[in-house]
């Protein structure tokens, strides 16, 4: 029988803490730190396989027969489903309790890995991916709920900074582990990895988990706001991915984006009547909470939409294999491993608003430097401004999951969790066809030239279509049989090409981080982290 401690929780308008359950946790059931440890299993499975894939996408392509934009839905349609449904399975844990949807959320999400691993075609990689985002959306916000409620006020941003390191060097550990799994296995055993791990999440969540519900709990649920929602979601992210095969110009993109806005339009208003809304909306009357779901996506976009072709970048432009190019980002790995503890702690000492200024900031400065980089950058120079990147990355991590959930109150700590994460994977997703298109855009505009320039053979409408495509993920299209000297060319345009489009991206890229230095500056401590606060002794 599932054990449970009601905590009472106060209003968002209230500023007195919640009354915590008087009878502490004995023994593992409910302890704080191996609650933490057994939530960061099951988070770390869902973070990692974020970016684990792009240094598998390679070689799926190569396997699999892939086109640029079908690798770009392996990303996409996992982020997608996330994104999506990340909000209404916060809700989900609100009302039937954190522990359960974990279970479910880990359960399902090892499955659908060993789906995609026994998948012999793009179609079904991608389905599973969906599958995974799905199961992963279940978990996530469940996680930091199962924290709010069990770790006292003093010890919640220490507590943040650990789980924000779990998913900081997970995300930035994908590539290394996925580098030596393609290596040296194959790209399959990047997901079949999530099985025995996931596993082992169950376990641990059986034994250890306890469920925590607020009183005033939600008891019902908003089905039309959740259609209005996923609807408005999918749409605008949707034609943001389309947009460049259809074209910005074309009437189906604006279609989409019309239809998009009308969504969130008639959700908000919808959510103002219904008893039981999805999302109050009274919640983002807090303006560090407000903040914080911005900055998350500003974040996101940057990091995400980034690390997708630099991936590339290495094994195509450098010729890495797949765990060169994963060792190569080792210093951005481990700066987020080294600096989301030491984030927790300065914002547990300074509040978040300085720590979150200054990360956004490095990050623009790294996204600069790697704008710079070509296809003679040494390994040093690449290590600078990874490891950059992965400093100013931590304390965001950190810093913008405490303001967002301690700024809601406790019975909708799910829904924040929820909004927190939909956020950082709305921000990926969007990074990645914004970003994507800016790369789509420039090759398309530049290849022909400079392949005329460099007094190649014209090439006709298909063949450039088809040589665009390649160029994209810095592949270099050379035909079997081309002369050496003809191939050394077609190289170097191609690399130029790929390397000018990757440096517009990173250039957009530290143009969202600058905005977002702004954003942090409206943030601060949340106000109601205290509301779950000693539901279970340290």
């Amino acid at each position: 029988m599932t054990s449970q401690t009601t905590i009472s929780a106060t209003g968002p308008g209230d500023k007195a803490p919640a009354t915590p359950s008087p009878t502490p946790s004995k023994g593992l059931r409910g302890h704080p730190w191996f609650t933490l440890i057994t939530v960061a299993v099951g988070v770390m499975m869902v973070a990692l396989d974020g970016t684990i894939v792009a240094i598998a996408n390679p070689a799926i392509q190569k396997d699999l027969g892939a086109s640029f934009a079908d690798v770009q839905w392996i990303t996409n349609g996992y982020f997608l489903a996330l994104a999506v449904s990340l909000i209404t399975a916060g809700k989900l844990g609100d009302r039937f309790g954190h522990r359960q949807t974990f279970l479910i959320g880990v359960s399902g999400f090892a499955l659908a890995s060993g789906a995609i691993g026994l998948s012999h075609s793009i179609a079904f990689v991608v389905t599973f991916r969906v599958l995974q985002g799905l199961f992963g959306a279940l978990l996530m916000p469940a996680a930091l709920g199962l924290l709010r409620a069990t770790f006292p006020a003093e010890k919640l941003n220490m507590a943040i900074g650990l789980w924000g390191m779990v998913i900081g060097a997970s995300t930035a550990g994908g590539p290394i582990l996925g580098g030596v799994l393609v290596e040296h296995v194959n790209w399959q055993s990047v997901f079949f990895i999530n099985v025995p791990v996931g596993a082992v999440a169950l376990i641990l969540g059986l034994l250890i988990l306890r469920d925590h519900r607020a009183e005033n709990a939600p008891r019902s649920f908003d089905i039309l706001g959740i259609a209005l929602l996923s609807g408005a979601m999918f749409c605008l992210v949707w034609a943001l991915i389309k947009a460049p095969t259809w074209g910005w110009g074309d009437g189906m993109t604006w279609t989409f984006l019309a239809v998009s806005v009308v969504g969130f339009a008639l959700f908000a208003f919808w959510e103002q009547r219904v008893a039981e809304p999805l999302i109050p909306l009274g919640l983002f009357r807090s303006v560090p909470l407000s903040a914080g779901v911005v900055l998350m996506v500003l974040m996101a976009i940057a990091f995400m939409g980034g690390l997708f072709f630099v991936t590339f970048y290495l094994q195509n432009v450098h010729g890495m294999s797949p765990i060169d190019a994963g060792l190569h980002l080792l210093p951005l790995t481990g700066m987020m491993i080294v600096g989301s503890p030491l984030a927790g702690a300065a914002i547990t000492k300074l509040g978040p608003r300085i720590p979150l200024a200054g990360g956004m900031a490095a990050t623009a400065i790294a996204m600069y430097g790697m704008s710079t980089l070509d296809a003679r950058t040494g390994s040093a120079v690449m290590s600078i401004w990874f490891a950059l990147l992965g400093l100013g990355l931590a304390p965001v991590m950190v810093g913008a999951t405490e303001v967002i959930v301690g700024n809601a109150p406790m019975e909708l700590s799910g829904v924040a969790g929820g909004l927190q994460q939909a956020a950082m994977q709305i921000g990926g997703s969007l990074g990645t066809a914004v970003l994507g298109a800016v790369m789509a855009s420039r090759v398309d505009s530049d290849l022909a030239g400079n392949w005329t320039d460099a007094g190649l053979p014209k090439l006709t409408g298909p063949q450039l279509d088809a040589a665009s495509e390649a160029v994209q993920v810095g592949v270099a299209p050379v035909a079997k049989g081309t002369p050496e000297a003809i191939a050394a060319k077609i190289t170097q345009v191609a690399h130029d090409t790929f390397i000018s489009g990757m440096s517009l991206a990173c250039l957009v890229a530290a143009g969202v981080a600058v905005v977002a230095v702004f954003v942090a500056l409206l943030t601060k401590r949340g106000e109601n982290a205290e509301a779950g606060a000693g539901a279970a002794h340290i």
